[in-house]
């Protein structure tokens, strides 16, 4: 019997398009002997791929104006009844993710009912070493993590407090808080654009970005800035608002030439 897996992504507003999201599903697709079952959780449904199951966005029982940074996906994709998947596992991958291997090892490496994240690659070392899950991709059992959403709902300003926008910290802390720890995926299955694939500052004038040479690599995470597309055309932001450091050091390293081997992937 062919193995189905549950995959979802979510999108809303206009930072990426349909096309990001249905680049990522046929990206997945290719990369997998598994049948997949494809959700995309967003506002506007019009441009997707047919085979894509279209979801309204999660939503979260507290006033609007107290919902703030990524809670929507973070807190919001943790309702107990996630599009009718309860007890059922899924893979989440966000729209910047690009898929350069095979997936088969990822899906059928989670053991019960664990949490599995990325290794965030910003903090390896020091007092929040391993225990910071990045959220480029993430699985989990639907029903497992439904008291992360309860508990944002109930005390938003606490959290707010605490974590600020970093709700991947969030997360991770209430799965350390009520499991004692975050299990995370093979470190040589993920890399970061902006940590592996980037040349030294100094050097980006010169040399393009290099995709890892690693065979059991499977995705390559574009968290921040640049993103896909922007790394593929050799820029590094397309949000004139995005640079709060015009001139100096942050300005000379925000540079980055044409990622040509990108388009291998992203189609």
């Amino acid at each position: 019997m062919t193995k189905i897996f549950n995959v979802i992504c979510i999108k809303w507003g206009n930072k990426y398009t349909p096309d990001d999201v249905n680049k990522l599903y046929a990206a997945i697709c290719r990369n997998t002997s598994y049948d997949i079952r494809f959700f995309c959780f967003t506002e506007q449904k019009d441009g997707l791929s047919p085979e894509i199951i279209r979801q309204p966005l999660p939503n979260l029982d507290m006033p609007q104006e107290l919902i703030f940074g990524n809670h929507r996906k973070a807190s919001g994709l943790c309702d107990d009844n996630l599009a009718g998947l309860y007890g059922q596992r899924v893979f989440f991958f966000d729209l910047d993710s690009l898929i350069v291997g095979n997936l088969d090892a990822l899906f059928d490496y989670p053991e019960g009912d664990k949490f599995y994240a990325i290794n965030d690659w910003a903090h390896r070392h020091g007092k929040k070493a391993n225990k910071i899950g990045q959220a480029s991709c993430y699985s989990w059992v639907v029903g497992t993590l439904g008291y992360i959403k309860a508990y944002y709902e109930q005390h938003p300003e606490e959290v707010k407090a605490r974590f600020g926008t970093a709700t991947q910290q969030y997360v991770s802390a209430k799965v350390i808080e009520k499991y004692g720890k975050l299990n995370f995926w093979p470190d040589e299955w993920f890399k970061s654009f902006r940590f592996h694939c980037l040349p030294h500052p100094l050097l980006r004038y010169i040399l393009a970005p290099k995709m890892p040479n690693q065979p059991e690599l499977k995705m390559i995470a574009f968290h921040g800035e640049p993103g896909i597309p922007e790394a593929l055309r050799g820029i590094w932001s397309t949000n004139p608002k995005s640079d709060k450091y015009p001139r100096g050091w942050k300005k000379l390293y925000k540079h980055v030439r044409p990622s040509l081997w990108i388009a291998d992937y992203w189609k």
